[in-house]
């Protein structure tokens, strides 16, 4: 597995030329059925949580990107067992012995979270209530993310929580559970996100009373699920009208501490995030049809299935089921003529991490496709909309990025070289737009699709797209 270098900066012309490339050929069609990794969502969670239930969790699928890597040896240092159960390289089974909510050891240095966004800002709402400090960090990206918005919710629960300019490094102060403890509080998102949400339930399990995230937004479910899954009790409600905030909630989600998770066993579904890039390469390609096996297609983030959709894209699930609390189908793709729509909204909290997914098919689509409400972006792993956009225009389409969002006319798309700007989802993004292209499209600084999608390049090729590795 490769490990990439990025540059903390977000202007492009900053980035110097990493060790590895994608080289793609314009491809005659996708075709046969493929299973994506699994979701890094749920195995983030189901390590996260594995490690903190009663007894022995069993994980089959995981992701074995560096993001979930990095969460498993974490809990590693803080004393959690964690042992892959297979030899066999596509098999991913995990097993983890949990030593229950206070059975977390304190690590003997800095906990080092790679690239991953995500796992630093769950495990900052977990520690904030152990009862030893701890120093969470990550790489030269991450470091430059804000956490702003994790970090004040949890100091208004009791959190002591350090960090220069609201971003990583963040030095936790150790609670004392007994006699100061974390308090519950109600919270309103002033974002949709699902990190922020996960955070503050994570630190609610050791809050004193109630703990209430309130949402305007819906986002990833992944959390709530997994809590009832561990045998903890959520209280959740729908859609209604607040005086108190002044405006129509569309969820709330409830947690009383003083509870136990018990430890169950996971299948990990394929990765949609992932599945998207797939599904993006069959619409786009001329004589194209694809299945994608055993996907998680769970409401809460499945907007870009929607997005794509209404964009004309010949999408049908089938063999739909449940496991484990999840919804998974298999997805069937056809090639397909896309129209440019609006993109806004909800649209943007069920599919913030497919949006370079949803511009490379607004590129190839007839008229125009105007994003918005999606400043989000620009603290991701890159500024995608500034790197989107940039991009886009290096292969021959006109776009146009305002503050919160870009403007895309669709068009033909040229060969010509790309900056991934060392984000993992832009350099699979355009790769996927290589397959469409007039010409060979080279695709730079590709060494953190590692982070998210290990097996992407081998895949991808297995479809029909044609990519080298450089």
């Amino acid at each position: 597995m490769l490990k990439g270098f990025r540059p903390a900066s977000d202007n492009v012309a900053a980035y110097e030329i990493c060790t590895m490339k994608f080289l793609v050929s314009p491809c005659s069609g996708i075709q046969g059925r493929i299973k994506v990794a699994g979701d890094k969502s749920i195995s983030h969670r189901a390590v996260i949580f594995g490690a903190i239930a009663n007894g022995v969790t069993r994980v089959s699928g995981i992701l074995e990107g560096d993001d979930v890597l990095a969460t498993i040896q974490a809990f590693r240092a803080m004393g959690i067992n964690i042992t892959r159960a297979s030899n066999q390289p596509d098999d991913n089974n995990y097993e983890i012995q949990g030593n229950g909510l206070h059975g977390l050891s304190q690590p003997a240095s800095s906990l080092d979270l790679g690239n991953s966004g995500t796992a630093l800002r769950l495990l900052t709402g977990l520690l904030c209530a152990q009862p030893w400090p701890t120093t969470l960090m990550g790489d030269d990206s991450l470091n430059q993310r804000p956490m702003g918005r994790i970090i004040d919710p949890l100091m208004r629960m009791g959190a002591h929580i350090e960090s220069a300019d609201g971003k990583p490094p963040l030095n936790i102060t150790a609670v004392e559970p007994r006699t100061n403890p974390l308090r519950g509080i109600e919270y309103a998102t002033p974002m949709a996100s699902a990190q922020v949400k996960s955070a503050i339930l994570l630190a609610g399990l050791y809050a004193k009373g109630r703990t209430s995230v309130i949402e305007t937004a819906t986002t990833r479910d992944h959390t709530e699920r997994m809590l009832e899954g561990f045998g903890y009790s959520v209280l959740k409600i729908g859609q209604k009208t607040s005086r108190k905030i002044g405006q129509k909630i569309e969820h709330v989600v409830t947690i009383q501490s003083g509870g136990e998770l018990f430890a169950r066993e996971i299948e990990v579904p394929a990765d949609l995030s992932s599945a998207a890039f797939f599904i993006l390469a069959a619409l786009i390609t001329p004589k194209s049809k694809l299945v994608l096996q055993r996907v998680g297609v769970n409401p809460s983030r499945a907007g870009v299935l929607d997005v794509l959709q209404r964009m004309g894209g010949q999408i049908e699930l089938q063999n739909q089921s449940d496991v484990g609390g999840e919804p998974v189908a298999d997805i069937v793709v056809r090639s397909s003529k896309l129209q440019g729509c609006d993109v806004r909204g909800n649209d943007i909290a069920l599919a913030i991490d497919e949006i370079p997914v949803i511009a490379v098919a607004a590129a190839c689509a007839v008229g125009v496709t105007r994003i918005s409400d999606a400043a989000e972006l620009r603290v991701k792993e890159s500024d995608r909309i500034h790197c989107l956009v940039t991009g886009l225009k290096a292969l021959g389409i006109n776009a146009k990025e305002n503050s919160d969002g870009m403007v895309i006319e669709g068009g033909k798309l040229t060969g010509g070289q790309v900056q991934s700007c060392g984000d993992h989802r832009i350099a699979m993004a355009f790769s996927i737009a290589g397959a469409a292209a007039l010409d060979q499209v080279e695709v730079l600084d590709c060494n953190n699709v590692a982070t998210s999608f290990p097996n992407f390049y081998p895949l991808a090729n297995q479809a029909g797209v044609n990519i080298v590795a450089h």
